[in-house]
């Protein structure tokens, strides 16, 4: 399995400074802000639950090995959470955070990207066997994939009229067009670099797609494949989002420990953000709140996630997580 830019020195902050890694005191989260934030824990296989009106640790659940992205369910109920050291995804209740069952997903490995859609299929990138894997929770689970054939398949992003899939392909340099319906592999789009963070606009006309080696973020029709801009970002951009109604594009740029937010019309670059301003806080996922007025950062060297308003650029607190918190999802 390959290792990604910066996880030694994620494991190694985990082990050390002291002031750094204090858990900060749980503050509230202000009128409007409400659910429960889920936090994949990959340093210690757990699952967080923290109340975002609060800003306490509801608890702490097991997971298999690895945990990292976190996909909740259509009616927010559940919430899967990939086991990326193993080959299995867990499934989660939400309100009594327990673990309702483990689908293996073999000879799928290595599953990473996450989304569980509308119509009750999970879909995950399986990056050790270079597929993408799909579950059927209407027919037990059922397990299918399809070969996305280049090296690294790691973060997906799906249309939102769910026939197609789209991963990134960190070894390749090239992000994989599948057919969701048929099951087969469209193309491959060779974007260069080093493509982990992925995105589509909610219309689903253009694809974003971050480079970990570039400091850049690319834009790509959706339906014809055409490169449509290139937009600088901040050092290793690792985390591609788009906002809920489709204005902004974010990077989470982990080596300056910063987001860049993008106007998705201009495709230009509106401004930065400077969450911690430090690589050594690992800022890996991040995660808008559904009204897209904020933003979560998880900073993975610090065990906390930062939540920040989006109007104002401001920090407005830290929560605290588990042993190098990851993946994020949102449950209402």
């Amino acid at each position: 399995m390959k290792l990604l830019i910066g996880l030694a020195a994620f494991a190694a902050l985990a082990c050390g400074q002291s002031d750094s890694n204090a858990q900060p005191a749980p503050m509230p989260g202000g009128p409007g802000v409400t659910g429960t934030l889920l936090v994949g824990n990959k340093g210690e296989n757990t699952l967080s639950f923290i109340d975002l009106a609060t800003g306490r640790e509801l608890g702490r659940a097991e997971t298999g090995r690895m945990p990292h992205e976190i996909a909740v369910s259509p009616d927010g109920a559940q919430a899967a959470v990939v086991s990326y050291g193993a080959r299995a995804i867990d499934i989660f209740d939400v309100a009594s955070r327990t673990r309702l069952r483990t689908i293996d997903l073999s000879p799928n490995e290595g599953p990473h990207g996450i989304v569980w859609l509308e119509d009750g299929r999970i879909v995950a990138t399986t990056e050790r066997s270079q597929s993408l894997t799909i579950v059927d929770t209407r027919n037990g689970d059922a397990v299918s994939a399809i070969s996305t054939g280049p090296e690294g398949t790691h973060m997906v992003a799906v249309s939102p009229d769910r026939r197609r899939a789209f991963t990134a392909n960190i070894g390749s340099g090239t992000v994989s067009v599948l057919d969701l319906a048929r099951g087969t592999k469209l193309r491959d789009i060779a974007v260069g670099g080093r493509p982990e963070g992925i995105a589509l606009t909610p219309d689903g006309r253009t694809l974003w797609v971050g480079d970990l080696e570039g400091a850049r973020v690319q834009a790509y029709d959706a339906a014809s494949f055409a490169r449509l801009a290139e937009v600088r970002t901040g050092a290793v951009p690792i985390r591609v989002l788009a906002s809920p109604d489709g204005r902004w594009i974010v990077t989470s740029n982990l080596g300056t420990g910063s987001l860049t937010i993008i106007d998705a019309r201009t495709r230009a670059a509106a401004r930065e953000i400077v969450v911690s301003g430090e690589q050594a806080a690992g800022q890996v996922t991040i995660l808008f709140s559904a009204d897209g007025r904020r933003l979560y950062a998880a900073e993975t060297g610090r065990n906390r996630v930062a939540e920040v308003d989006l109007a104002s650029g401001r920090v407005l607190r830290r929560l605290a997580a588990g042993a190098q918190g990851d993946g994020l999802a949102i449950a209402p």
